[in-house]
């Protein structure tokens, strides 16, 4: 019995290869936008979507301070001591990137550095943090589980070398310390079945904004979680859709309330989906709703069960555009403006040279696609 939980546990704690995919596409949503150049006017507003700002000013900016999660679980006739949750807070973290040039006195900030025909601009970028907690749902009924939100400041320095091998340069890239918590609970709202809540709050200190100021929201960016996701994943019960629930269940999907964010169901494993009539729609016993072992709640509005087609090359911050459209603008842009994206952030450099990359079949494959034939129904 001890090995099986072990295994369960360790189940749990795993990120499916599906699930993953998705969360990266909602996780870089509109993180950089075509032209990906720094001039381009819908890039000097960037950090849309799930932005989580310190209390002390998210009023002050009409922004929120924190993001909730509200789901059923049904643990299917289990105990709920025996029903484990993996829960994941994803977000993106604010990097602000200068570019020092080594002068006669020394090292020099300067906002554009070529070297050998490669240029480099100071910007932003952003990295991922993480947070993973792993709780039952015996252990959150009578007490919450807390857990801190701590990122240390810190500074990371890339040198930029010549030909020649000399160091003339450097990229120098500073973060910003965050602080907050992580808040889970659960309460029963039917046989068997329980409201899981995830609860993000940032605590950041923050320096009080000024509301007249025109960059006072870009300003503030760099003390918020930015672009969070909450990723719920349980082996030992099942998510309960709150587009599409059973019947006997609509009461507890519609005593959840969200904020901030959109949860779905993410189909984690083709092998433990029974597929209903509708497209993506899995049969949570009931016949008419649908349950999954795993949820994304994402600030992007989403349907149960999407899904990254298979033949997109990659990603292109823009879920809404359609690739083909995409990867052909990129392609048609001119050469000076390539140097500018290319200078601006490495993830715009990386679709740069994987458009560049793309073959005859694989851009034909971009055109259109049928995935399965059907019958043609009475009166079609």
């Amino acid at each position: 019995m001890d090995e099986m939980r072990r295994a369960e546990r360790r189940e749990a704690a795993r990120c499916p290869e599906k699930v993953e995919k998705i969360v990266r596409t909602c996780l870089y949503e509109g993180y950089l936008l075509w032209p990906y150049r720094r001039s381009a006017l819908k890039n000097t507003k960037r950090w849309t979507f799930g932005g989580i700002f310190p209390r002390s000013c998210a009023a002050t900016l009409g922004e929120p301070y924190r993001m909730r999660t509200q789901v059923p679980v049904d643990t299917e006739g289990r105990p709920a001591e025996a029903v484990e949750v993996t829960v994941r807070v994803r977000f993106l973290h604010v990097v602000d990137r200068g570019v020092v040039r080594e002068g006669p006195g020394g090292p020099e900030a300067v906002d554009d550095l070529t070297v050998d025909g490669r240029r480099y601009l100071a910007w932003q970028e952003a990295t991922e943090r993480e947070l993973c907690l792993p709780v039952t749902l015996g252990s959150v009924l009578s007490r919450p589980a807390r857990a801190a939100v701590d990122v240390p400041a810190g500074t990371d320095r890339e040198p930029i070398v010549d030909g020649a091998g000399r160091a003339v340069g450097a990229l120098v890239r500073r973060w910003n310390a965050l602080r907050g918590t992580v808040e889970i609970e659960a309460e029963p709202v039917g046989d068997g079945v329980y409201r899981l809540s995830v609860g993000i709050v940032n605590t950041t200190p923050c320096p009080l904004p000024d509301p007249t100021a025109l960059g006072a929201r870009e300003e503030a960016c760099a003390y918020a979680f930015v672009s969070t996701h909450t990723v719920l994943h349980c082996v030992t019960g099942r998510f309960v859709s709150l587009i599409d629930p059973p019947e006997r269940l609509r009461g507890a999907v519609e005593s959840c309330e969200n904020q901030g964010t959109w949860p779905v169901l993410v189909d984690d494993d083709a092998s433990d989906v029974t597929v209903g009539e509708a497209a993506g729609t899995t049969d949570g016993g009931d016949g008419d709703g649908s349950s999954a072992h795993t949820v994304l709640s994402s600030p992007v509005t989403l349907y149960d069960f999407p899904e990254v087609a298979p033949e997109s090359p990659g990603d292109l911050f823009d879920g809404t555009e359609i690739d083909r459209l995409l990867i052909l603008s990129v392609l048609s842009m001119t050469e000076e403006e390539q140097r500018e994206a290319r200078a601006c952030d490495p993830k715009a450099r990386e679709i740069l040279d994987r458009c560049a990359a793309l073959g005859h079949d694989e851009l034909l494959a971009l055109h259109g696609t049928i995935r399965e034939f059907r019958p043609l129904g009475e009166g079609a």
